[in-house]
């Protein structure tokens, strides 16, 4: 009989929005989901007297958990380096060392991303072969699979060299993530044709054709929706411009149809009869249903999530990072880094 790994995850309770509470349920919400199956311990990182404050609101029986108690904050407004050197008592960098001193098995947070990015390439270094650690993040498209698309903010100046390696990196998670042994991987372009685009993009085709990734070529904007390619690489710059008008796609259908309801009674009714449909076709634009990406290309599992995040985000990050650890990500990064 196979005994159940169990991991050790340390939560940053203060990076978020509405942080610690959303990040206090959506751990509870795991526990509770998982039950009797429980394979994990939870490390809650930040102030001890809130978190406990909070805690009492929820029954944790049976949930392994400790508290590491941090004295600073990182907000979304701070530098990242300037974080790095000023707030080493913060619960990103608390939690990043635990991770590095191999205390955790992952850390995650919904923190301020550029300081994850920057603390946790300092703090434990990348993994052999890599220049330059990505984030990537799925897209719903016409077809049954998410595309993957990196980098999303990550990194905004690429040289050929990054990209190449990003789409090793989403090649590798892709397959682990959605079982499917060999990814196509497009590359972000104004044009289809082999000839399009600015010097980057020209060599970065050539070390993608020539290397033994599944490389579809080219692909465009209005491709991604489509499903064309399981992997879209670009550059953060691009791909943040790309990520944050999608999002913003949502707002704004859920507006027009609130405006069109708002017309008139006829209309409202109209609206209320196809709202689940409506409901269950925009469920793949919802990044709680994704929790969180990892920071791929860094010597641990770092796992990052939107702002935002809600209770259910939070829950869902937690799901993907087992699933992260269960499947080796980081070994089979270096294993596929090494071999290309």
């Amino acid at each position: 009989m196979q005994i159940q790994k169990k991991f050790k995850i340390a939560i940053d309770v203060m990076g978020g929005d509405y942080a610690p509470v959303n990040e206090i349920e959506g751990v509870f919400l795991a526990a509770q989901f998982m039950k009797k199956k429980l394979n994990f311990e939870i490390v809650f990182v930040g102030n001890e007297d809130l978190i406990a404050s909070h805690l009492k609101k929820y029954d944790f029986s049976g949930v392994r958990y400790s508290i590491f108690h941090t004295t600073e904050v990182i907000t979304m407004n701070d530098d990242p380096t300037s974080a790095f050197k000023n707030k080493r008592d913060s619960s990103i960098y608390k939690g990043m060392e635990l991770l590095k001193n191999k205390e955790v098995d992952a850390f995650l947070s919904a923190g301020n991303t550029g300081a994850m990015l920057s603390i946790a390439t300092l703090m434990l270094g990348r993994i052999k072969g890599v220049s330059r650690p990505t984030i990537g993040t799925f897209f719903p498209t016409m077809t049954k699979n998410p595309t993957l698309i990196l980098d999303v903010g990550a990194n905004v100046d690429c040289k050929p060299q990054f990209l190449y390696e990003f789409a090793i990196m989403g090649e590798i998670y892709y397959k682990l993530m959605l079982n499917k042994p060999k990814p196509n991987i497009g590359l972000l372009n104004i044009g289809e044709e082999k000839t399009k685009g600015n010097e980057a993009a020209l060599e970065t085709y050539t070390l993608l054709e020539k290397s033994n990734i599944n490389f579809y070529g080219n692909i465009e904007g209005r491709d991604i929706f489509k499903g064309v390619v399981d992997v879209v690489v670009c550059d953060g710059f691009t791909g943040n411009i790309v990520l944050k008008f999608a999002e913003s796609f949502l707002n704004f259908f859920k507006h027009k149809v609130k405006s069109y309801a708002e017309k008139s009674l006829l209309n409202k009714i109209k609206v209320l009869g196809i709202k689940p449909t409506l409901k269950n076709i925009m469920k793949g634009f919802d990044y709680q249903d994704y929790g969180g990406v990892p920071l791929l290309g860094v010597n641990g599992i770092v796992m990052i999530s939107h702002g935002s995040s809600s209770p259910k985000a939070v829950q869902n990050m937690i799901f993907r990072t087992i699933e992260v650890l269960e499947k080796e990500l980081n070994l089979n990064i270096e294993n596929a880094i090494k071999n290309k």
